[in-house]
């Protein structure tokens, strides 16, 4: 191969790569992965992460929106279940007699997704919950571990909303 040969193959495979990335400049992970090789492994994480983003957010809505506690979990709360909230204890179960008394107690409390983002097996919802249409609410942003399409830990940071804010941005 002459000179001008290996010129012309370098410019083509610069272009080549260069249209690649700018067709994939919204999605920085797939790029990074196809320099390195392992495109499929990152479109296989990215449907993973969607997946478990479904999972969550149907769980989330048939216990919080619908209040049909057991159903869900059910269907979604895998046989170990790790608790990091320290009002609720571990385990399907327990997590299914806290709600479901709580919402007997609270029937109009709700919690609506403001936002849900996904990594790996890690999903994450910002909310905000209510107990009825008079209350401000709290914000809270749940933290799911998805694992073989269950749920099998929990975390959960909350914050009041506020009646009166130093702003005027919302908490959502």
């Amino acid at each position: 191969m002459n000179i001008i040969s290996l010129q012309k193959t370098l410019v083509l495979s610069s272009l080549a790569l260069s249209l690649f990335c700018v067709g994939c400049s919204n999605h920085p992970q797939q790029v990074a992965a196809a320099v390195t090789g392992n495109t499929l492994d990152a479109i296989s994480a990215q449907q993973t992460a969607e997946r478990n983003k479904k999972i969550v957010t149907d769980f989330y809505e048939g216990v919080f929106i619908k209040h049909q506690v057991k159903e869900y979990s059910d269907l979604y709360i895998g046989n170990q279940y790790i608790q990091h909230n320290p009002h609720v204890p571990d385990g399907k179960a327990p997590f299914v007699d806290y709600f479901t008394g709580y919402f007997k107690q609270n029937p109009k409390a709700k919690n609506v997704i403001k936002r849900a983002v996904a990594e790996g097996d890690l999903v994450f919802l910002h909310v905000h919950s209510t107990e009825n249409e008079q209350d401000l609410g709290v914000a809270v942003v749940d933290i799911f571990r998805v694992e073989n399409g269950k749920i099998v830990e929990h975390w959960d940071v909350q914050q009041q909303v506020p009646e009166k804010a130093a702003n005027t941005n919302t908490m959502f």
